[in-house]
């Protein structure tokens, strides 16, 4: 267990777990909790004993925003010289997979977070939005961008210029969650996914993740050349060698991550 004030993490079986708990206020994010949830990305990415990260809320929600509160009298050049997104940032240096579970509302700045979940399965009654529009705002740690890579341009702009939520079944079909699930499942299903992940060669698990979201901005042929090198690499790794020993002998690979 942890000693944070706005998240909960434990690790258990190689699975690591952030829970965020501001639960008054719908685990309204601010940025003691942005602070918090980096450094426990980043233990637990540098941990050589855990293989998957599990993020999530509660059942009232994953969260409902950012928190209004602290954000209400900033203005440009106090933002400018906050830079209050370059903690966000390093959310994208992640190496470990992130599985994402969301119940409840996921709106705003708490959207943005779930968005940094490589997989992200949600609860039945999960809501999703971005509601800034309504605030004179507009998403600014990577909504705008990461919604139209998901949805595509014109669907983007249809809930981002309405700021309306939608629900988990209109996600999936849009592609922006992986899997909906009961609302008492929804933790569970995700840790047993992390597991599975964990199980893998977690060089080959880094390495894919990496190429997979490099092939986003890349041209294809980029995108391929940049494939290439990582499967090269891999061939250098004890876990290869092992991965395919284990298969010739028809028994269980027992990789090392070296």
């Amino acid at each position: 267990m942890s000693n944070y004030e706005t998240i909960i993490t434990s690790v258990e079986d190689g699975i690591a777990l952030i829970q965020l708990n501001r639960p008054r206020v719908l685990n309204a994010i601010n940025r003691p909790m942005v602070t918090e949830l980096l450094d426990a990305f980043e233990g637990f990415d540098r941990n050589d004993e855990v293989k998957a990260i599990v993020l999530t809320g509660n059942e009232r929600a994953f969260a409902a925003g950012a928190d209004i509160d602290e954000m209400k009298e900033d203005d440009s050049v106090s933002l400018e010289l906050l830079n209050q997104f370059k903690e966000w940032d390093r959310l994208a240096t992640i190496k470990k997979p992130i599985i994402g579970a969301v119940n409840g509302y996921c709106f705003g700045g708490g959207f943005e977070l779930a968005l940094c979940a490589d997989i992200l399965f949600a609860a039945e009654n999960a809501q999703f939005g971005f509601p800034e529009i309504k605030l004179g705002v507009m998403p600014g740690a990577g909504g705008t961008v990461k919604l139209t890579k998901l949805m595509g341009q014109k669907k983007a702009l249809e809930w981002l210029w309405l700021g309306d939520p939608m629900t988990a079944g209109e996600a999936l079909q849009y592609g922006v969650i992986n899997r909906v699930i009961a609302p008492e499942l929804v933790l569970e299903e995700a840790k047993k996914y992390a597991k599975q992940v964990a199980s893998r060669a977690p060089l080959s698990v880094r390495l894919i993740k990496e190429t997979v979201y490099k092939s986003i901005d890349y041209s294809t042929y980029e995108g391929m050349q940049f494939e290439r090198k990582n499967f090269y690499l891999l061939f250098s790794s004890q876990d290869q060698k092992e991965g395919m020993k284990a298969f010739v002998e028809k028994r269980p690979a027992e990789f090392k991550g070296k």
